[in-house]
C-alpha cells in the first residue's frame, strides 16, 4: 500500500533504472515503451516550439523538459475525458498524453484561424473540451480555488469525477493555494492536488520560499494525506498518483501528491539568458544526470527490451515532421480576423460595443461599409 507522510520520495526505479521494489505486473515491456515514446515525443515537441519561439513564429512558450515522467505518468493515473484538470502553464506534455492533438497546442500557440481560442488567449495557454482540460491561467495558484469548487460540486452531484489541479511550487507561496486547500479540506471535495516541485519558482529557490522541509507535508494542515514521490520515476508517479486518485474518488477526501522533479530548461523565454544568474550549471548537470526518460530506457534495457539508437532516431524525426506538418497546415489558415473581438461574449451586443465596432470598422475600411 501506498504510504502518505513518507520521509523521502516513494520510488519504483533506481536512476541506474534498476527496479529497487517489484514492479507490478501491468508495465509489461509494451506498455513501458509506450511511456517512452510519450516522453521522448514531448521532450522533441518542446525543442521544436523552442525553435519556433526564436523564429518569431510564436511570442511566448514554458518547456517542460526534465518533467515528463511526472506530467505523463500523471496522465496516465486519471479518467481522462472524465475527471476534469486545472492545470498550470507548464502542462503541456500532460495534455499531450491525455490525447490533446499535437495540431491544437501548436494553433493556440501560433494564433492562427485554426485556434480553438481564436487567438484571443496568451500564446501556450490552450484548453481542451474533450479532455475536460481547462483554459491554463498565468496568474500563479488562480487555478486553485476554483478547482476546489469544481470537486465541491462534483461532490454535490453526486459524480464518480474527481478534479485535478496541477502547480508548481511557487504556487504554494501564494495565498489562492492555501484558500483552495483550505475549502477542499473543509468540504472533503474529491480533489487530487499535485504540485509539480521542479524547484525553482522563476529565480527563487524552493528553500528560499518555505522553511517547509517538503511541499507534500503542508497536506497535513488540510486534513488530507500529502504523498511525497520521485516525479523522474514514471513507474512511482502513476502508482502513487494513480492510489490517490482513486482514494479521492471512493469519497475519502482530497489529497496532495509532491512530484520530486527539476526544471532543466529556462523558466521560459523571459529568462533564457537570466537562468544562468540564478542557479549553478553543477546544479543541472546533476539533474540532467537524473533524466526521466534515461531513467526509463535504462529499465527497458534492464529488462531485456532496450530502445536501440536506430528507434530513438526514428521516434524524434517523427515527432519533427509530425511538428513541422502542423505548423504549416496552421499557419496556412491565416490570422484571425479584428471582428472576432466582438464575438462570442454577448448574444446582443451592448451599445458601447457596437460604436466601437462601427468606428474599427470604419478604419479598417477607410470609411467603406
Amino acid at each position: 500500500m501506498i504510504q502518505p507522510f513518507t520521509p523521502e520520495p516513494i520510488r519504483f526505479v533506481a536512476e541506474d533504472g534498476t527496479p529497487v521494489q517489484p514492479l507490478p505486473e501491468r508495465y509489461t515491456p509494451e506498455v513501458l515503451r509506450d511511456l517512452h515514446r510519450l516522453m521522448l515525443q514531448a521532450r522533441e515537441f518542446d525543442r521544436k516550439l523552442i525553435t519556433l519561439l526564436r523564429q518569431g513564429r510564436t511570442t511566448f512558450y514554458a518547456q517542460s523538459s526534465g518533467m515528463e515522467a511526472t506530467q505523463v505518468g500523471l496522465a496516465r493515473s486519471i479518467r481522462v475525458g472524465h475527471d476534469w484538470v486545472w492545470p498550470y502553464y507548464r502542462d503541456h506534455t500532460l495534455g499531450l498524453a491525455m490525447g490533446v492533438p499535437m495540431a491544437e497546442l501548436i494553433s493556440q500557440c501560433l494564433g492562427t484561424n485554426s485556434d480553438s481560442c481564436r487567438g484571443r488567449q496568451m500564446p501556450h495557454h490552450f484548453a481542451a473540451q474533450r479532455q475536460n482540460f481547462v483554459s491554463i491561467s498565468s496568474s500563479i495558484a488562480s487555478q486553485v480555488p476554483p478547482a476546489a469548487g469544481n470537486a465541491m460540486a462534483q461532490k454535490y452531484l453526486g459524480v464518480d469525477e474527481i478534479t485535478v489541479c496541477t502547480f508548481g511550487d511557487g504556487a504554494t507561496s501564494e495565498g489562492d493555494w492555501h484558500a483552495g486547500m483550505n475549502m477542499a479540506g473543509a468540504a472533503q471535495a474529491p480533489a487530487l492536488f499535485v504540485c509539480e516541485n521542479n524547484q525553482w519558482a522563476i529565480s527563487t529557490s524552493i528553500r528560499e520560499q518555505t522553511a517547509s522541509e517538503t511541499i507534500h507535508i503542508k497536506a497535513k494542515a488540510y486534513g488530507m494525506p500529502g504523498y511525497y514521490v520521485d516525479g523522474n520515476d514514471i513507474i512511482a508517479v502513476m502508482e502513487v498518483c494513480g492510489y490517490a486518485a482513486e482514494q479521492v474518488r471512493s469519497g475519502q477526501g482530497p489529497a496532495l501528491v509532491e512530484c520530486l522533479t527539476y526544471r532543466v530548461g529556462s523558466h521560459s523565454n523571459a529568462d533564457a539568458d537570466a537562468e544562468k544568474h540564478y542557479r549553478t550549471r553543477e546544479e543541472v548537470d546533476a539533474w540532467l544526470a537524473r533524466d526521466p526518460i534515461t531513467r526509463l530506457e535504462n529499465l527497458l534495457a534492464h529488462l531485456g527490451h532496450p530502445v536501440t539508437a536506430e528507434e530513438r532516431a526514428a521516434l524524434i524525426a517523427q515527432t519533427h515532421r509530425e511538428v513541422d506538418e502542423q505548423v504549416l497546415a496552421a499557419e496556412a489558415t491565416g490570422q484571425p480576423d479584428w471582428r472576432i473581438m466582438f464575438e462570442d461574449v454577448y448574444a446582443d451586443l451592448p451599445d458601447h460595443l457596437r460604436q466601437q465596432e462601427a468606428f474599427l470598422r470604419a478604419e479598417q475600411t477607410g470609411g467603406r461599409a
